[in-house]
């Protein structure tokens, strides 16, 4: 007896893979010693898939320039026909600012030195390379009917941060704590009158080893009503300040955005697989 056909309705449906927009690098700018802007556009441009969130974040693709590769890539045949190590590699990055009228937007990369895979390439990126996304996507945007904001984050979340404190109305009011290397990598960030800047500095002190952001948060001033808070960053300084936001202060989950974007002592492959343990309201 023969065995049965399976018909295409009986097949398991597969995702269609996300479409990638294929960007040409337009300039650089050096914003702090660690901290490299790269604007991209082109006619690539049009096949962003973007979103009304104002934490956008995109997959940007990496390929070994040696290998040759021509963007957009064709992930599920390259699977098939590359080992592991020469596939293109995800990375996941902020979208730190999008002009449709333009055609443009800019990404904000963390560098210290040779590590890592995407600080390198923004550091070494010159007009004309190209710069391969998918997306972008988000799901938050600043709560404008909190009586006040918070933020939390370290260099990773900088360029989120820094595009949630300019989405706030003119009015809004609250703390935002950022943690950089030091005084070199302050930024002049355009906040509303009534939203207070802390800037922790490590001062040598490894990113990732230190409990400044809870320690700032748990001491520092906690205002009437209800807050709205967006709090990235290392892993387990989003640990700490779940404690703090939850145990101590008492939030509820829907006050509350909350994630890791990296985790010290694991490269970000090893750290994507640890995210199914939940540190909070995950929503990247």
């Amino acid at each position: 007896m023969s065995s049965p056909v399976s018909s295409p309705a009986s097949e398991p449906s597969r995702k269609p893979p996300r479409p990638q927009a294929v960007l040409t690098v337009l300039e650089t700018q050096w914003l702090s010693p660690h901290l490299v802007r790269v604007v991209a556009g082109g006619p690539g441009f049009a096949d962003l898939q973007d979103c009304d969130a104002t934490d956008k974040y995109a997959k940007l693709l990496f390929a070994k320039p040696e290998l040759g590769l021509v963007p957009p890539y064709d992930l599920a045949a390259l699977k098939d026909e590359l080992p592991a190590g020469d596939r293109p590699v995800k990375r996941t990055y902020t979208i730190r600012w999008l002009d449709a009228a333009s055609r443009r937007l800019a990404i904000d990369f963390v560098v210290h030195g040779d590590a890592g895979i995407a600080g390198p390439w923004a550091a070494a990126a010159a007009p004309g390379d190209a710069l391969v996304l998918m997306g972008p996507s988000g799901k938050w945007s600043p709560d404008q009917d909190a009586d006040w904001h918070l933020f939390a984050g370290d260099d990773s979340a900088l360029p989120a941060i820094a595009a949630g404190i300019e989405a706030l109305h003119p009015a809004a009011v609250g703390h935002a704590y950022l943690e950089v290397d030091g005084a070199a990598e302050i930024l002049a960030l355009e906040a509303p009158a009534g939203l207070e800047l802390h800037w922790l500095l490590r001062d040598g002190q490894a990113a990732g080893t230190t409990t400044l952001l809870a320690d700032a948060v748990a001491a520092g001033p906690w205002p009437a009503g209800r807050v709205d808070a967006f709090v990235h960053g290392e892993r387990g300084a989003m640990k700490a300040l779940r404690d703090v936001l939850f145990k101590e202060k008492g939030l509820a989950r829907s006050q509350v955005s909350l994630s890791g974007y990296w985790a010290y002592g694991r490269e970000e492959d090893t750290f994507q697989a640890e995210k199914r343990e939940p540190i909070g309201q995950i929503l990247d």
